[in-house]
């Protein structure tokens, strides 16, 4: 079934995993939580690449096609050859590739901690992790997302140079795996020059990766070159952001270190290197020119992340010959059958289950949902989606009970109701009599381990994965754990259930909740909960208890700073002295 802009089911690619060296760093074993996909639901398979690859630092590595600068200088002395002009000519591009990046290429030195779904209230251990970056116009550094997701810390280090300067992170696309840095000291600037960006290559072209992997032995602190060949274009899973996007498959190994590197095509950037498919030797992805001008391109407009837009509907192909009679498909007419969508989106405004989708902006979708790309490929119709900007509005064709209709909608990104990364953001959660609600996200579940989707509660892994919201700002909030006390013995069991109603009014989100209970008039507070459980509590015992229970387990604050407003600060700061 087609997923347009929404959260599927388990991916099915589930080998793939991002490439930079996020675990096994300082003997810190950490899996990595972004899933949709991602690590998501797609991501309970989803993990970040761990190997680490051995590079010979005394000889030109060809048998793995890895090329490092300085050994080429090491291996020739004096009468090594100008990069590029290697009688190899197999390897020429290699060597162009070097010499390109050499003043463009920057390793990147990355301190981060994440967020504890569990204890929401605390941070995991800080963990150090390195990845790859180029410079491009206008004096700043591309990389990926998740080299410096979840970052405390951030340097950066020049091809050449033992200085490391700091940068700081001005934009994050977690769904693209993109990240902008800027580096204020001017000294960093000296001699660096920026890489521009060229087109899609086509099949079979060659590309050379260029970054800093790592190694068993050293921390990739020399620049590499891995070639590569284009095997195809199409849009593939994002592992880190849990999205679907137009991506690159080469043929050459993207090792840990080399997340954030460009892949070279002539004197242009074709791609960065951002994730590699696990158990497979030299299949590696990079993301291509479309998908980080789309990125930049929002940066530049409004100073930050703008995501990419979706229609919020999922499409089933109408491959078969009776579906497309029992829908009133003529020949010669091709489409895909709307199942599902959104609420929230605005093609709910206009469009209906059981249309059939003929085109979009024009563009004739086929029976399988793919249109037409280049040198007759076909992608899926996801990708003319995907780069439209916010808010831009395309012409749909549909066929709605055997009469053909023309629409316009407009196109906008769109939030799951269950999030599916929290990356540089704190969790929400409210604290009351020891009961510990949240709202559910999958980072939550992946706290269940690498297999999440089977040792989470499966209710809840069902819900996150499929269910859509109905309203703006809807949260599906539970009870998380409880932290024991006299006020609440006899409710522990009724953990990990979904919260449905305060006092009989339904709730809409955490902060909702956290209204609901403070706004509380009577003597006692009663919380429905699933399976029609109930919890009921006196009022005032319950408040009391509290500020007990956050004095005992050191919690520092009843809420997260998001659920704080100006009424319940006094609050806040009493429950913190008591």
């Amino acid at each position: 079934m087609l997923r347009i802009g929404l959260t599927a089911g388990r991916a099915a690619a589930r080998r793939l995993r991002t490439s930079s060296n996020r675990c096994l760093v300082r003997n810190f074993n950490l899996n990595n939580n972004n899933n949709n996909n991602s690590k998501n639901a797609f991501a309970s398979s989803f993990r970040a690449f761990t190997a680490c690859s051995i590079s010979d630092s005394k000889a030109i590595a060809t048998t793995s096609n890895v090329l490092d600068a300085e050994t080429v200088t090491e291996a020739y002395g004096a009468d090594a050859p100008k990069y590029g002009a290697v009688e190899d000519s197999a390897m020429s591009d290699a060597y162009a590739a070097i010499e390109l990046a050499l003043d463009s290429v920057v390793k990147i030195f990355t301190v981060a901690s994440s967020p504890n779904y569990f204890l929401p209230w605390q941070n995991k251990s800080q963990r150090e992790t390195m990845g790859s970056g180029f410079v491009i116009s206008q004096r700043r550094i591309l990389t990926n997302a998740h080299v410096v997701a979840d970052h405390t810390f951030v340097l950066v280090r020049k091809h050449g140079s033992p200085t490391k300067y700091r940068a700081e992170v001005k934009a994050v696309g977690h769904e693209c795996d993109l990240a902008i840095l800027v580096v204020e000291n001017e000294e960093f600037w000296d001699g660096m020059t920026f890489l521009e960006l060229g087109d899609v290559p086509f099949l079979q072209e060659a590309v050379a990766v260029v970054g800093y992997p790592q190694g068993m032995l050293h921390e990739g602190d020399n620049i590499s070159v891995t070639k590569g060949v284009v095997s195809r274009v199409e849009p593939t899973q994002y592992v880190h952001g849990a999205s679907q996007l137009l991506a690159i498959q080469i043929d050459a190994a993207i090792n840990p270190g080399n997340s954030g590197g460009p892949a070279i095509m002539g004197d242009k950037v074709a791609g960065v290197a951002f994730q590699n498919l696990s158990g497979a030797e030299n299949i590696g992805y990079i993301i291509p020119v479309p998908v980080i001008k789309h990125f930049i391109a929002g940066v530049e407009e409004t100073g930050d992340y703008v995501g990419f837009c979706s229609m919020g509907m999922s499409c089933q192909p109408t491959e078969n010959a009776q579906l497309r009679e029992h829908f009133q498909l003529r020949p010669g007419l091709t489409g895909v059958l709307v199942s599902k969508i959104n609420p929230l989106s605005d093609a709910y405004k206009v469009l209906k289950k059981d249309d059939i989708v003929l085109s979009f902006d024009g563009v004739p979708i086929a029976n399988d949902g793919t249109v037409p790309f280049r040198n007759r490929e076909r992608i899926t119709f996801d990708h003319l989606v995907s780069m439209k900007k916010p808010d831009e509005t395309a012409q749909v064709r549909v066929m709605r009970n055997g009469e053909e209709h023309e629409f316009s909608v407009t196109l906008r990104p769109l939030q799951p109701l269950v999030p599916v990364h929290q990356f540089d953001k704190l969790p929400s959660y409210f604290i009351f009599a020891g009961f510990v609600f949240i709202p559910l996200t999958q980072p939550y579940l992946h706290e269940y381990g690498e297999d999440w989707y089977n040792t989470s509660p499966r209710r809840l892994c069902e819900r996150a994965l499929r269910e859509l919201p109905k309203k703006a700002g809807e949260q599906l909030v539970i009870l998380s754990q409880i932290l024991m006390d006299d006020i609440n013995a006899g409710y522990e069991r009724l953990a990990e259930l979904q919260v449905k109603k305060v006092n009989g009014v339904e709730v809409d989100n955490l902060k909702h909740l956290r209204q609901l209970v403070e706004d509380c008039s009577i003597e006692s507070v009663r919380f429905d909960l699933d399976d029609e459980r109930v919890i009921a509590l006196n009022y005032d015992a319950a408040k009391v208890a509290t500020s007990r229970i956050l004095k005992r387990h050191r919690i520092p604050y009843a809420m997260s700073t998001d659920l704080i407003d100006e009424q319940n600060v006094s609050q806040i700061e009493l429950a913190c002295s008591s």
